[in-house]
């Protein structure tokens, strides 16, 4: 299993916000507009699953398989053709600013690796950076 993981990003608010906001997918229409319309399509949502396509993977489905509370969210997949799965993590350093970083673990066999591994990954990074920037308040 290939593991992926984005830098650890710091967010200007407390965890507890952070968790209430990520872990209800109907929060994503605080982002939709910051997806790229080019490479993400049919995008919808809602408390507990997100769907979409990107080119040239197809479409998936992506949905909450366990909250804990103030700490993580973890995401698995019901529909792609490349099972993974996801969390996000979280961890307080003050009242009113957390640390964030993102994980994806995928069963990749080596000429898929070879393919999508760099785009992966920064998309990854590209997920975290926008995640660590939604305004919380």
């Amino acid at each position: 299993m290939a593991q992926f993981e984005s830098t650890v990003k710091m967010v200007p608010a407390p965890v507890e916000t952070i968790f209430n906001t990520l872990s209800d997918l109907n929060n994503l229409e605080k982002i939709k507009d910051k997806i790229p319309a080019d490479k993400v399509k049919d995008f919808s949502f809602d408390a507990d699953s997100c769907s979409f396509s990107v080119t040239p993977v197809g479409s998936l489905k992506v949905v909450v398989i366990e909250r804990e509370p103030y700490k993580t969210i973890k995401f698995g997949t019901e529909n792609s053709p490349v099972p993974f799965f996801m969390w996000i993590q979280l961890l307080p350093v003050t009242d009113n600013e957390s640390k964030m970083k993102l994980t994806v673990k995928a069963e990749l066999n080596p000429f898929i690796h070879k393919m999508i591994a760099k785009p992966l990954q920064e998309g990854i990074e590209k997920m975290a950076e926008v995640l660590s920037n939604i305004s919380y308040q």
